[in-house]
C-alpha cells in the first residue's frame, strides 16, 4: 500500500501560481503510475495529469496543457503540480492518486489510492 498527503492548496488571484505537493509513503514510490486529480464545486471529479510508472512519459488534461507541469523526486517521494497562469475555473479540491498499473489512468475509479486532498481557489 502507498500514502498520500497534498499540501500546498490555498487562496490565489486569477494569473497567478501555485504549486502543490504530494507526498507519498508506504511502498516504494516507484512501484506506482502518479497523478493529480481535481474536483470542482458541485461537478465530477477529473484527471488533470499524471505520470506512467516509469516517470518517463507524462500526461495532461487538454484543459491544463501548456499551464500546469507535474514532475516528481523520486529522492523525496513526493509528486508536483506546478499551476500556473490560474483561472478561476481551475477552482477545485486537488487529489493525488496512485495506481499500480504501468501508465496512471485518466478515470478516477481506476486509480488505487487516493489523498485526502487540497484546495485550491482562484479569485477573478
Amino acid at each position: 500500500q502507498v500514502q498520500l498527503v497534498e499540501s500546498g492548496g490555498g487562496l490565489v488571484q486569477a494569473g497567478g501560481s501555485l504549486r502543490l505537493s504530494c507526498a507519498a509513503s508506504g511502498r516504494t514510490f516507484n512501484s506506482y503510475a502518479m497523478g493529480w486529480f481535481r474536483q470542482p464545486p458541485e461537478k465530477e471529479r477529473e484527471f488533470v495529469a499524471g505520470f506512467s510508472r516509469s516517470g518517463g512519459s507524462r500526461y495532461y488534461a487538454d484543459s491544463v496543457k501548456g499551464r500546469f507541469t507535474i514532475s516528481r523526486d523520486n529522492a523525496k517521494n513526493t509528486v508536483y503540480l506546478q499551476m500556473n497562469s490560474l483561472k478561476p475555473e481551475d477552482t477545485a479540491v486537488y487529489y493525488c492518486a496512485a495506481t499500480s498499473a504501468r501508465v496512471v489512468s485518466t478515470t478516477p475509479g481506476r486509480m488505487d489510492y487516493w489523498g485526502k486532498g487540497t484546495l485550491v481557489t482562484v479569485s477573478s
